[in-house]
């Protein structure tokens, strides 16, 4: 496993700190622990906790050391840890294999390893030279990054509402007032831009990567248009979370590339962002194509591609080239969508 982590999950007792809380330890943390957390929080790698104990009597003390807000999940309890690990996965709705895991104890690794062989463990003896590692160096570094610990703490908070919510999953929808902004990539947009085909996979309709000089190339094509696109709602800004790369000829528009971030897949915001570079397709009268190359983890955009009514015309097993039908399909009326900016 070589990509790049995206969650690095913590053990508590003599892991992050000296000590067990719940014995009455004082339990000062490990001044590399501290280092490393807030070195990885700055590149946007997100923390979250799966240890064993009384998860009131860890938080307390988290708080105590100034050290809770760093933490995007906290579960701590006596079951195993590997279901902490993939809960966690759950909730922040990434891939298994962009986590790795920290714990003292090697059985607890062996554990987590076993159950999950995606996630990648470490000894708590190498928690201060984590940050020198090649996976845990993001290629890119952004404004986006810096914020991503923020950001995710405010979908917690969506979370809450919607499980507290007296109704059902497309009124709650409605409920959030979601507006997305599409607009031609500018230069200050080209780094989150290659961040995002590096960091999402499962709503990504080809796996290509471009890296910035890739995508000012493409930008300044006037065979090519690289769209990005922000969404909004009333908790706040989730950032820049979709990227579209076209290429036009004299009959159509193909999508290379279009992927919107994890964290919006509940949103609709692939569906609309669809949506929208067709309807730009069939205003400039040319009939709008896409291109799909399968991964493990990527069908989900395939079925998306599906219902914005695309249709395969050409299977070759490693990549699919699909068709619009010609019609506009409208299947994101929760998302107020402004394109003012692309016109």
């Amino acid at each position: 496993m070589t990509g790049p982590v995206k969650c690095l999950v913590w053990d508590l007792d003599d892991t992050l700190w000296r000590g067990v809380v719940l014995e009455g330890d004082r339990a000062a943390p490990f001044p590399d622990a501290v280092r490393t957390l807030r070195e990885l929080d700055r590149r946007g790698i997100l923390h979250a906790v799966a240890s064993r104990g009384d998860e009131a009597t860890a938080v307390a003390h988290l708080d105590r050391l100034g050290l809770r807000d760093l933490f995007t999940v906290v579960r701590v309890g006596w079951g195993a840890k590997s279901a902490s690990v993939r809960r966690t996965a759950d909730l922040l709705n990434l891939g298994l294999d962009s986590f790795a895991f920290v714990d003292n104890d090697p059985v607890e690794r062996a554990e987590v390893v076993a159950a999950l062989p995606d996630v990648r463990a470490y000894a708590a003896e190498e928690v201060g030279s984590l940050p020198d590692r090649a996976e845990f160096r993001p290629v890119t570094r952004t404004a986006e990054s810096a914020q991503r610990r923020q950001l995710y703490q405010v979908e917690a908070g969506r979370r809450a509402a919607e499980q507290e919510h007296d109704g059902t999953a497309p009124e709650f929808l409605a409920s959030l007032d979601l507006t997305m902004a599409i607009r031609r990539a500018t230069a200050g947009d080209l780094a989150r831009a290659h961040e995002l085909t590096v960091r999402t996979h499962q709503l990504n309709t080809t796996g290509l990567t471009f890296d910035e000089d890739d995508l000012r190339e493409l930008s300044a094509s006037p065979d090519h248009e690289v769209l990005v696109a922000e969404l909004t709602d009333r908790f706040g800004p989730y950032g820049v979370i979709g990227l579209a790369v076209t290429e036009r000829d004299a009959t159509s528009t193909t999508i290379k590339l279009l992927l919107t971030s994890c964290r919006v897949a509940s949103r609709g915001a692939g569906a609309a962002l669809i949506e929208q570079v067709v309807r730009r397709s069939l205003a400039a009268g040319l009939r709008p194509m896409a291109e799909f190359v399968p991964t493990p983890v990527n069908r989900i955009m395939l079925v998306t591609l599906r219902f914005s009514g695309f249709e395969a015309e050409r299977d070759d097993g490693d990549r699919v080239l699909l068709v619009h039908r010609g019609e506009p399909v409208s299947r994101s009326r929760h998302i107020r969508v402004l394109t003012d900016a692309v016109r």
